[in-house]
């Protein structure tokens, strides 16, 4: 199985190209989210916790998530591939991804790191709160807040993945159609 991470600043639009990546490549899209959020209303021991950091605008603890991707590694492992969206965030959750891949005799393909500057997250942060039905999406000071944790955790930790593995950066700026034809060329 290969594993494809998408990453980028939250409102980049990951989401967005894992959909079309999913129906191009044929990998499974496990949105970190949408897991963490299938958990929550499941109501599991898990989601509980998930719950609590989510509405702060906090990052979920690294030993809860490193327990969930294996989880989903053994679910995943019949499929051809799968699309990591919005995993790893931290340089020691880049260290954990690679000790389980590893573990599980699995490989890593690519990272495609999708580029936005902040005014433009700003903005699309904005119209995603005035559609999104999720409690998370409604303060703008969240906003902020993860745009924030962004810069100082996870852009650290997209560079050290840099040393580890094919990193491919892409303008997040113009069209859906437009950002996905940078990201398509690259990967067919």
């Amino acid at each position: 199985m290969e594993i494809l991470i998408i990453t980028g600043p939250p409102y980049s639009g990951k989401g967005t190209q894992c959909n079309v990546l999913k129906e191009l490549l044929g990998f499974e899209h496990i949105s970190t989210g949408d897991r963490c959020r299938e958990e929550k209303q499941n109501g599991t021991a898990l989601g509980k916790i998930m719950s609590e950091y989510e509405e702060k605008g906090d990052l979920v603890p690294d030993a809860i998530i490193k327990d969930l991707f294996s989880k989903i590694l053994d679910e995943n492992r019949s499929r051809a591939g799968i699309i990591l969206d919005g995993y790893p965030r931290t340089k020691p959750q880049v260290d954990d991804l690679l000790e389980l891949v590893k573990s599980k005799n699995m490989e890593i393909g690519k990272v495609i790191n999708i580029d936005v500057p902040k005014s433009e997250l700003l903005i699309r942060a904005k119209k995603r709160a005035e559609t999104s039905n999720r409690k998370d999406d409604e303060s703008p000071q969240t906003h902020l807040k993860r745009i924030e944790i962004f810069e100082e955790m996870t852009r650290p930790a997209i560079e050290y993945m840099k040393s580890k593995m094919k990193v491919l950066t892409f303008d997040g700026l113009g069209t859906i159609e437009e950002i996905t034809e940078r990201i398509k060329d690259c990967l067919v």
